[in-house]
C-alpha cells in the first residue's frame, strides 16, 4: 500500500496536476519517439510506390495497389504475435524484435533489385512492414505506459506528432531519389520496346527505389542499438511476465464485450483505410486535376504531409482545452465536406481539398487508439494488437479505391475515403454519448 501511495505521489506534481511522464522515462521516451519518425519514413515512402510500380511494370491501379496490401497485410499478420511477445517478455523486447525484422526487410530490397520482379519487391515490403507491425504494437502502448493513465491519450498524440516528421522525410526521399528517375515512357511505349531496352530502363528505376530503403534500414539499425543499450524503468510495462499464464480466449471475450474497444477497432480499420487511400492516390488525383510531371505531382503529396505534420502538434495543443472525441467529430465532419469538394470540383480547388484532408487525418489514429484502450488494464497489450491489426484497412480499402479509379476516375474515387470518414465520425458520436469521464489533459 505504501508503494502504491509513493507511485501516486510520484505521478502528481506539487501543483496537483498529473505528470506527463514517470520519473526516469525521459530518455526511453525520446528513443521511442525516434521509432515513430522511422516507421513514418518507411510507411510514406511506400505510398508513391503504387504509382512507381504501376509505371515500371505497366500494371493497372488495382494491381499496383497490392503494394499497400502487402505492406498493411503484414501489419495484420504480425500484430497478434507481437502481443504475445509483449505479454510474455516486455515492450522493450517487442520493440527490438520489430526493429530487427524491419532492418532485414529493408535489406531485401537489394536482392529484389537484382531479380527485378514485382513479387520480390512485395516480399521485401512484407518483411519490412512485419517488423514495423511488431514495433508499432509494442511502441504505442509502451508510450502510454510511460506516465499516468490520465495523460496517456495526450502523451500518445504527442509521440505520434513526430510520426509526420518521418512521413515528410519518406515522401521527400521518394520525390528526390525515386520519382525523378522514372522513365517517362508510357505503358504502350514500353510494350513496344525490345526486352533488353525495357530491362535497362527498369534496372535504373528499381535501383532508384532500392537506395532510400537501404538508408531507412541503416537508420533502424542505429535506433536498435540505442534502445538495446538503454535501461528502461521497471514500472513501464518492461518487466518480464514470469509464470503468468495468458488466457487468450478469456481476453478476447472481454475485449469483444467492451463496446468502446470493439467500435474502436472498426473505426481504426476505416481511419487507416481513409489515410492510405488519400495519400496513395494523391498523385493520380493531381494528374487528372492539374497534370504535371511526376515531381510536380509528388510536391502535392509532400504538401499534404507538411499539413499533417503541423496539424499533429496543433491537435495536441487543442486537446488541452477540448475533449478528444469532440475534436475528432469536428475533424471527420470537415473531412466529409472536403471529400465532397474533391469529387464535385475536380480542378485545383478539389486538389487543395485533398491536401487539406491531412489536417483532419492528423488527429485520428492516436485518438482512436487512446480512447479504445482506455481502462483495459491487463488486457491492454492484446487490445493494442487488435488496433494494429485494424491497420488491415490500409491493405484492403486501397484495392477498392484503385478499382473505383479503373472503373470511373481518380476524382470520383474519393467517395471511398468519404465513406471511411463517416464511420469514424460515428465512433466520435458514440464516445460523446457514452458519457465516459474524459482523461485529464
Amino acid at each position: 500500500m505504501a508503494a502504491e501511495r509513493s507511485v501516486r505521489t510520484d505521478d502528481v506534481s506539487v501543483e496537483g496536476e498529473q505528470r506527463f511522464l514517470h520519473r526516469g522515462a525521459k530518455v526511453p521516451f525520446i528513443l521511442l519517439v525516434t521509432c515513430f519518425v522511422a516507421w513514418g519514413t518507411a510507411a510514406n515512402m511506400t505510398d508513391p510506390m503504387v504509382s512507381v510500380f504501376k509505371t515500371v511494370f505497366s500494371m493497372s491501379n488495382f494491381q499496383s495497389a497490392l503494394v499497400q496490401f502487402a505492406y498493411y497485410g503484414a501489419y495484420f499478420c504480425l500484430a497478434l504475435p507481437a502481443a504475445f511477445i509483449n505479454r510474455r517478455f516486455s515492450y522493450k523486447t517487442g520493440v527490438l524484435l520489430g526493429l530487427g525484422l524491419a532492418v532485414g526487410g529493408a535489406a531485401l530490397f537489394y536482392p529484389a533489385t537484382q531479380v527485378m520482379t514485382y513479387g520480390m519487391f512485395l516480399l521485401a515490403l512484407f518483411a519490412l512492414a512485419g517488423g514495423l507491425s511488431i514495433l508499432e504494437t509494442s511502441a504505442n502502448p509502451f508510450v502510454m505506459a510511460m506516465g499516468p493513465e490520465a495523460t496517456a491519450t495526450r502523451r500518445l498524440n504527442f509521440a505520434q506528432a513526430f510520426n509526420p516528421v518521418g512521413t515528410n522525410l519518406g515522401v521527400l526521399l521518394a520525390a528526390v531519389f525515386i520519382l525523378p528517375n522514372m522513365d517517362p515512357a508510357t505503358a504502350e511505349q514500353r510494350a513496344a520496346m525490345g526486352a533488353e531496352a525495357l530491362r535497362a530502363i527498369q534496372s535504373v528505376e528499381l535501383n532508384a527505389v532500392m537506395r532510400p530503403y537501404l538508408g531507412v534500414g541503416l537508420l533502424l539499425a542505429l535506433i536498435w542499438i540505442g534502445i538495446a543499450v538503454t535501461k528502461m524503468p521497471d514500472h513501464m510495462g518492461t518487466e518480464v511476465q514470469e509464470g503468468h499464464e495468458t488466457h487468450l480466449l478469456a481476453t478476447a471475450r472481454r475485449l469483444l464485450a467492451n463496446r468502446h474497444y470493439r467500435f474502436g477497432v472498426i473505426a481504426q480499420f476505416f481511419n487507416v483505410g481513409a489515410q492510405t487511400c488519400v495519400w496513395t492516390f494523391t498523385l493520380q488525383y493531381a494528374a487528372e486535376a492539374v497534370g504535371g510531371s511526376p515531381s510536380d505531382k509528388g510536391a502535392w503529396l509532400q504538401a499534404s504531409l507538411l499539413v499533417f505534420l503541423v496539424s499533429r502538434f496543433l491537435m495536441v495543443w487543442l486537446m488541452g482545452f477540448v475533449r478528444a472525441s469532440f475534436l475528432m467529430l469536428c475533424m471527420t465532419v470537415l473531412a466529409l465536406v472536403l471529400c465532397t469538394v474533391a469529387v464535385l470540383v475536380p480542378t485545383l480547388v478539389g486538389l487543395l481539398a485533398v491536401v487539406a484532408l491531412s489536417l483532419c487525418l492528423s488527429l485520428l489514429f492516436p485518438t482512436i487508439y487512446g480512447i479504445a484502450l482506455e481502462g483495459l488494464g491487463e488486457d491492454t497489450k492484446f487490445g493494442a494488437a487488435g488496433l494494429v491489426m485494424a491497420i488491415l484497412g490500409g491493405a484492403l480499402l486501397p484495392l477498392v479505391h484503385g478499382g473505383v479509379i479503373d472503373a470511373t476516375s481518380a476524382t470520383t474515387a474519393y467517395l471511398v475515403p468519404a465513406a471511411c470518414f463517416a464511420v469514424v465520425a460515428a465512433y466520435a458520436v458514440f464516445d460523446l454519448r457514452a458519457h465516459r469521464e474524459p482523461a485529464a489533459a
